[in-house]
């Protein structure tokens, strides 16, 4: 909940919007850029020490998504607010919106959010971070053929102690056209491993890319980067010299540039 002898900082921009031509045939999105939350939540109750961790943010994914916007001049969308605070890769009715436990991190500043308080965090925050995403999208589609959405994200390399061997994965719902030779582009690489929808599913209703490309027939993928191998500015560009060329193939692709409605295997289950 918020402090309430704080008033609202006004001066906190829910998004980050990065200049490109709309007309590139590509739409950079990173849900969870950020691990800053506005002055009236303060700390949300969670010690800094786990605003570093995932579960505050992905690590690396901002840096890799800013350099491929300045390398492929393409328009990129951001949220500047860490998912402990609202989770923007999630419907607005999924009951992970807000968590109160995050891998195995308490999140006192949640354990008592109402309806109300639910309501005011997905109207400063959430809503405005997929309006970003809806009128860049209305003004690139209105400028040029479909553009391919790509959402960057990354993954820890251990979870419940279990190491994962994926470098990179490729998380989809049903729509392959951009999928396929994304994971063509990435399995080419001979010292790499490459995951195909782990170590997640890339079926969730309501999530961006179901909201953004899946609903409105735009060819998508979301890219999963190990976090360690993004982690500093090395990292983020080692990752933008592997996936420009994929994603500059993609944006000149025709059938990629198509709107093409696929049912997402939400819609079956």
């Amino acid at each position: 909940m918020t402090d309430p002898a704080l008033m609202p900082d006004t001066s906190f921009q829910p998004y980050e919007y990065v200049h490109g031509d709309e007309s590139a045939g590509v739409l950079l999105l990173c849900d969870h850029a950020r691990n800053t939350v506005p002055q009236e939540y303060g700390d949300l109750g969670v010690p800094a020490a786990q605003f570093e961790r995932h579960i505050g943010y992905d690590i690396g994914a901002r840096a890799v998504t800013l350099e491929l916007a300045r390398r492929l001049n393409a328009p990129a969308c951001l949220s500047t607010f860490s998912r402990l605070l609202i989770d923007p890769n999630r419907g607005e009715d999924d009951p992970t919106l807000i968590m109160r436990l995050s891998d195995g991190a308490v999140v006192p500043g949640n354990a008592k959010v109402d309806q109300a308080e639910r309501q005011r965090r997905i109207d400063r925050f959430h809503k405005p971070y997929h309006g970003l995403i809806s009128g860049t999208l209305d003004r690139m589609m209105a400028a040029a053929p479909a553009p391919v959405i790509i959402s960057i994200h990354s993954f820890t390399p251990v979870w419940r102690g279990v190491p994962r061997p994926w470098h990179v994965t490729v998380l989809w719902d049903s729509d392959p056209r951009a999928v396929t030779p994304m994971l063509d582009g990435l399995r080419a690489q001979s010292d790499l491993i490459v995951g195909d929808n782990e170590p997640y599913d890339g079926a969730l209703e309501n999530d961006t890319m179901y909201r953004h490309a899946t609903k409105r027939g735009l060819s998508q993928a979301l890219l999963e980067v190990r976090q360690d191998l993004i982690a500093d500015e090395a990292g983020a560009l080692e990752w933008a010299d592997r996936l420009e060329p994929i994603l500059r193939n993609l944006s000149q692709a025709q059938e990629c540039r198509q709107v093409r409605h696929y049912v997402s295997r939400c819609d079956n289950k």
